[in-house]
């Protein structure tokens, strides 16, 4: 994809690894938008970022995400490039009294909603590429997020295939594969042990400008091309026994 002069929708684009996204698009010269569930995140990255376009849209509802499209192909036709971003991590145990009700929330967010809005935006006329953040976790899972590892698994499967079934559209899809970083996913400080945001940024946008479709960085990297020896040996250095 071109680097700049694109219109974006950044799902999830008002923190974390979206945010990044976010600001990294808008310093290149394109035109983003960003939807989220929470306004006052989103007026607050609005008022720090001339030009941004933000609407409010709970992504695990099926009908903000219809309209969400609707919306789009109204008022801003000329977007060509949609950044699967939004997810959720439940730090959880299968035996807890909430799993299962937790679980649904996760795999509505982070399947359902980005798979729905793949779907969606395929027949938008304008657009060229898509961007889906998966996770090293969609390789080797960590078992204290048990249902978001197996979703990143689901997301990485699904980003295969629409890679090559949307080729005949002439849709480019592309897989960003990030390690844990310093965000507040699954919860303030639970990360403050990883590399910064804006170490995988700057890879990703160095690996974009050499036209890869799929992008690693760090432990993302290493694991998506990993062996089954490897991957083993990752899986039991991730979940020590108790």
């Amino acid at each position: 994809m071109k680097l700049s002069n694109n219109k974006i929708l950044i799902t999830g684009g008002a923190s974390g690894i979206g945010l990044g996204l976010t600001e990294r698009f808008i310093s290149e010269g394109n035109t983003v938008i960003v939807c989220g569930r929470r306004e006052d995140v989103l007026k607050e990255v609005a008022a720090k970022h001339s030009g941004l376009i933000t609407k409010v849209c709970d992504l695990a509802v099926e009908a903000d995400r219809v309209e969400l499209y609707n919306w789009v192909a109204e008022n801003h036709p000329d977007t060509n490039v949609l950044v699967n971003n939004a997810g959720m991590q439940n730090w959880m145990n299968i035996t807890d009294d909430t799993f299962f009700d937790r679980a649904q929330t996760e795999i509505t967010t982070n399947i359902a909603a980005p798979v729905h809005l793949t779907g969606l935006f395929a027949g938008l006329k304008s657009l060229t590429t898509i961007i889906n953040v998966t996770s090293g976790l969609a390789f080797v899972p960590f078992t204290k997020v048990p249902v978001y590892s197996a979703t990143k698994a689901f997301f990485h499967s699904f980003t295969l295939s629409a890679r090559h079934l949307l080729k005949a559209k002439n849709i480019e899809v592309i897989e960003l594969i990030p390690p844990a970083l310093n965000t507040d996913l699954g919860g303030k400080g639970l990360h403050n042990f990883a590399q910064p945001v804006s170490e995988f940024i700057d890879s990703v946008f160095a690996q974009l400008a050499e036209g890869k479709t799929e992008i690693g960085f760090g432990f993302g990297a290493i694991i998506a091309n990993a062996g089954p020896e490897e991957v083993l040996s990752a899986f039991n250095r991730l979940n020590p026994e108790q």
